[in-house]
């Protein structure tokens, strides 16, 4: 029996001899790498920690003592280690286990994470809590991949440092994010020096010491001072004790023996302390340490070389279309210049970058800094097109309501992974930037049926003087021609698809593929649909919608978002602002509930935004019983 066939907790790891755990390691990293190279999952971060979560486990006694992991993508060591095992083959798929840590899946996980920069914060809340409470226990914080770069990390360390409670943060340092690392910041975590240097260097520095003439007690004290300090010169502790955190390190975060001597010794101190920890991303698997940044987040593979198992798409997706169109606007418009948020491969602006290298921008996980650098970028006459996904750019609200809207500057938002993502679940899914952006005065907001609609969308973007936000979904596109020229739409116009007495299928972005199937099928029961690809939430083509509702008296909006806020409720509002009350109106999307994991098909499916789940909510609103029950059995 294997070594970690034996684990059912960290219980049962403690009474490994430390003789035994490099083994153990190996076989973390082999099951690990079988079972993402099935589901996907983020495999290069998790890699590159399983030493770390090992010893911490050795160490400390979780769950008494809290570990909260910074975005979470590095926790697969960690499920495997907390009762998760034999269920860690289920990773990422529906009713499996999450891609990342979560409170309600194991009393292991101290706090649900899945944005960066968070961990600092919440373990010194944890820290505070437990004081009042009179607990003990360590209270532990890991970040790393980046996520120093984003700002709440400081507000955090801010507090918790002068506060002198019973913090450890750890940073796993592997020097990259997603993308490499980018900053000043990056660039001072990389003052490190092997661990032998630092010694050879510590030693002559005794020497010179020692060697000091004895003339009185301010040379000795300058002295002792200066070895002291030595670290903190060669090494970036300077900045975490400025921070009021004992520094430790940094220190070889694949060495065992290391990392459980001295997190012994830390355990024992009951104040903030930072260990500094040095690991490599994809550690032990050739290929993600070979390429990062691709095994960073990587679909199935084949375990053997690495290659994704999955033919390459013929169509090309969203984001790849939205790349080659920046490219091919910014060599006419010298004002575009790209905004990213550590996602330059994500977003699709790799060649962009390489093309425009003085006109791109990754400002590292900072959100707000991105949008409200984007503000003043525009207020000197270039076009900044900010291209972050749906779900982090939330992060950045106040600075799109306050520095973007407030003085109408002409940011476009590229935003990416609009809509449901799949399998990395209820932290990623884009279901709320309708919902956000659609109450601020002066943003336009639009969603394109197909990826010809996308470039002629960029173009209306380029061409608007105001702030624009144009959301598309992760995956594949339509398979449609895409018209190079890419004329501008006219702006707020939607588009009549289809003609029909009975019914109005409403739809904004890529569901209006399904509306028409719906209509196709509801047409083979006698009932005629029409179909309007609204193209834009806001403005709505006001003239359009109402007429078509009047004429046919029921109207269903679909939409891949949440319905609060969302399309629907701006179709509703509408509707009642105009006092058409007559209107029999239903919405498809997402009920008041956030969106598990699983596939992107699977979840479409269970939530209504499918072909069937269009009729289904079409025949209820029309009155037509008899028709549900034909389609239920059909299977339809």
């Amino acid at each position: 029996m294997t070594l970690l066939k034996q684990i059912n907790s960290p219980i049962d790891l403690r009474k490994l001899d430390r003789s035994q755990l490099p083994q153990l390691a190996l076989e973390i990293r082999e099951e690990i790498v079988d079972v993402v190279s099935k589901t996907g999952g983020h495999l290069a971060s998790s890699l590159g920690v399983v030493e770390l979560t090992i010893a911490l486990h050795y160490v400390f006694d979780i769950p008494f003592d809290k570990v909260v992991w910074d975005v979470g993508h590095q926790a697969y060591a960690h499920k495997l280690l907390t009762g998760r095992r034999d269920a860690f083959p289920t990773l990422r798929t529906r009713g499996g286990i999450s891609g990342f840590p979560k409170i309600s899946e194991s009393p292991y996980d101290a706090f649900t994470t899945g944005h960066s920069s968070t961990s600092v914060s919440a373990g010194y809340g944890i820290c505070c809590a437990r004081q009042i409470k009179g607990e003990g226990g360590k209270v532990i914080s890991v970040i790393g991949d980046g996520s120093l770069t984003g700002g709440i990390a400081y507000e955090g360390l801010n507090q918790s440092g002068p506060s002198q409670k019973n913090h450890l943060v750890i940073l796993n340092d592997n020097e990259m994010s997603i993308a490499k690392n980018v900053g000043a910041l990056s660039s001072f975590l990389s003052r490190t020096f092997s661990a032998k240097y630092l010694q050879d260097l510590k030693g002559e520095f005794k020497k010179l010491v020692k060697s000091l003439p004895k003339v009185g007690d301010d040379i000795y004290q300058f002295a002792k001072k200066s070895e002291e300090s030595f670290k903190a010169f060669v090494t970036p502790g300077m900045l975490f004790e400025a921070f009021k955190f004992e520094y430790f390190g940094p220190i070889d975060g694949h060495n065992l023996e290391h990392l459980i001597d001295i997190l012994e010794n830390i355990k024992k101190l009951n104040k903030p302390v930072l260990l500094h920890v040095m690991s490599k991303k994809g550690k032990g698997y050739g290929p993600a340490e070979a390429n990062p940044v691709y095994f960073h987040g990587v679909s199935p593979f084949e375990k053997e070389t690495g290659n994704s198992v999955k033919s390459k798409a013929k169509i090309p997706s969203y984001t790849d279309v939205f790349g080659r169109a920046m490219v091919d606007f910014a060599k006419k418009d010298s004002r575009i210049v790209a905004v990213t948020a550590a996602m330059p491969e994500g977003t699709g602006l790799t060649t962009f970058a390489e093309t425009f290298p003085d006109r791109f921008f990754d400002v590292g996980i900072a959100e707000q800094h991105g949008v409200t650098f984007a503000a003043g970028l525009s207020t000197q006459g270039l076009k900044p097109v900010v291209a972050i996904y749906s779900t982090f750019l939330q992060r950045a609200y106040d600075q799109i309501l306050h520095d973007v809207c407030l003085d109408r500057h002409p940011v476009i938002f590229a935003v990416d992974r609009g809509g449901i993502v799949g399998e990395d679940g209820p932290t990623h899914h884009g279901l709320f930037d309708i919902a956000y952006l659609r109450p601020l005065p002066h943003m336009v907001i639009m969603a394109p049926a197909n990826e010809n609609e996308l470039r002629r969308m960029m173009r209306t973007a380029i061409e608007h003087d105001g702030p624009i936000a144009l959301r598309y979904p992760r995956g594949s596109g339509e398979g449609v021609p895409i018209d190079e020229t890419a004329p501008a739409l006219p702006l707020g116009k939607g588009e009549l698809v289809r003609e029909g007495n009975d019914l109005l299928l409403l739809s904004i972005g890529t569901p209006l593929a399904l509306c028409m199937d719906a209509a196709e099928h509801l047409a083979k029961m006698g009932i005629e649909a029409a179909v309007i690809n609204a193209r834009f939430v806001k403005p709505l083509d006001e003239d359009l919608i109402t007429a078509w509702a009047q004429k046919t008296g029921h109207v269903v909006t679909v939409e891949e978002h949440v319905k609060a806020g969302g399309f629907g409720s701006a179709i509703l509002e509408l509707f009642a602002r105009d006092g058409l009350f007559q209107v029999a109106t239903a919405l498809v999307g997402v009920d008041d509930l956030f969106v598990e994991h699983g596939t992107r098909e699977e979840l479409c499916e269970l939530h209504g935004i499918s072909t069937k789940g269009i009729m289904d909510t079409a025949l209820r609103l029309i009155g037509k019983p008899e028709a549900i029950s034909l389609l239920e059995s059909t299977g339809q």
